[in-house]
């Protein structure tokens, strides 16, 4: 026997693309070079090092699930500082839990988000489409309904989730929400982000925004939840919002993030985490505290992405639909077949990327609102990624 919805989880996105590739040589002569998965390759911050070794003699200590009051503090701070909250809007032992790496948290949220019905019926959760993959895993995990809702160039990649059926808003448990969007950088203003707030406080369902890319931006930065949650009042009832240092300062395995708002929320997200929770070691909490402080490594970091985006735009403008998102680091190219441009790239150019189908669903119609697509990651050094982006001009 076993739980028969892990036969409705769909199959991860590098899964399918280990099945599309790994059986195809690349060429001759060039070195391969992996644009598929969102993992930093810019150097991570000195002091990184030096704290956890500092601290190691902790590594012999359960760490606790709430984190160091030194910790949340610094992320209070940051919180205030990045998005200009009015003082006393967060209380650090209130409104602010640290994860493990937010993918795990996103996951658990939903837990603590879905009841066994809403409305009399089986739980909807919401999100956009294309969508990070645990979003749906979490969803069928928790029993509910995964609705995807197209993100769709013509609304400049955000879903409408305002203008589903009134019976589908009236069950919906949870939303999940990302900003800048993963892959298609979107970046929702501040309307958008208060009219869901005021969605989620109608209907009465989660608000779950994930935030990880907020600090990687091309021009203004993005507003943040937290700021729609001030303006409409300064209470963040039904809102959880998600920031990680993983991308932030490159320390993806780190494994640390944490999440902010409602406090009724953070409290049962602490409950749940005592139960199956993975608290990060100490030495960790501690760099984390540091990292949350120091803002010069993210300025610099937000440099070098700034600087290959405009190489990019020098190598592939007016090509493939090339557009310079508003924020986070990927390039959604339309190429018209995104999984046979995929094999093209491998086969002829060594360079490996994602099909845009693999990270969306279906639609009703049996199209697919990422299957001209395919997503690269502008995630290596500047020579790398020039060397990656002529290849690809080249091929296509």
């Amino acid at each position: 026997m076993h739980n028969p919805r892990l036969a409705s989880l769909p199959d991860y996105p590098f899964e399918r693309l280990r099945g599309l590739l790994d059986h195809l040589p690349p060429p001759d002569g060039l070195s391969p070079i992996a644009l598929s998965l969102g993992e930093p390759q810019h150097p991570y911050p000195d002091f990184v090092g030096d704290i956890l070794h500092a601290n190691r003699h902790l590594y012999g200590k359960y760490p606790p699930v709430a984190g160091t009051p030194e910790f949340r503090q610094a992320v209070a701070d940051w919180l205030n500082r990045r998005y200009d909250l009015p003082a006393g809007l967060l209380a650090a032992d209130r409104h602010i839990a640290p994860c493990a790496g937010t993918r795990e948290a996103l996951f658990r949220t939903a837990f603590l988000a879905v009841p066994p019905e809403k409305d009399g019926r089986q739980p909807a959760v919401l999100m956009p489409n294309p969508f990070y993959q645990c979003y749906a895993g979490a969803a069928i995990a928790a029993g509910a309904e995964p609705i995807f809702v197209s993100a769709l160039p013509e609304r400049g990649f955000l879903p409408d989730f305002a203008g589903l059926a009134e019976e589908t808003l009236a069950r919906t448990a949870l939303v999940y929400f990302c900003t800048p969007a993963n892959p298609q950088g979107a970046v929702a203003d501040g309307d958008y982000l208060a009219q869901l707030v005021r969605l989620a406080r109608q209907y009465d369902f989660t608000l779950v925004v994930d935030e990880c890319y907020a600090e990687i931006y091309t021009g203004a930065p993005p507003p943040g939840t937290l700021q729609a949650c001030a303006d409409l009042g300064g209470e963040m009832t039904n809102v959880l919002v998600f920031h990680s240092l993983s991308k932030r300062s490159n320390v993806a395995g780190l494994r640390s993030g944490f999440l902010a708002g409602d406090a009724e929320l953070i409290r049962l997200f602490r409950r749940l985490s005592e139960y199956g929770g993975n608290p990060s070691p100490l030495p960790v909490y501690a760099a984390a505290t540091a990292l949350w402080g120091e803002e010069s490594h993210v300025e610099a970091n937000r440099a070098l992405y700034l600087e290959k985006f405009e190489m990019a735009e020098r190598i592939l403008s007016n090509r493939f639909g090339f557009y310079r998102p508003d924020g986070g680091f990927f390039l959604w190219l339309d190429v018209g077949d995104g999984e046979a441009a995929t094999r093209e790239l491998w086969t002829r150019a060594a360079v490996r990327v994602l099909p845009g189908a693999y990270l969306a669903a279906d639609e009703p119609d049996g199209g697919n609102p990422g299957a001209r697509y395919i997503r690269v990651a502008m995630v290596h050094e500047a020579a790398v990624t020039a060397d990656a982006l002529g290849r690809i001009a080249e091929t296509l």
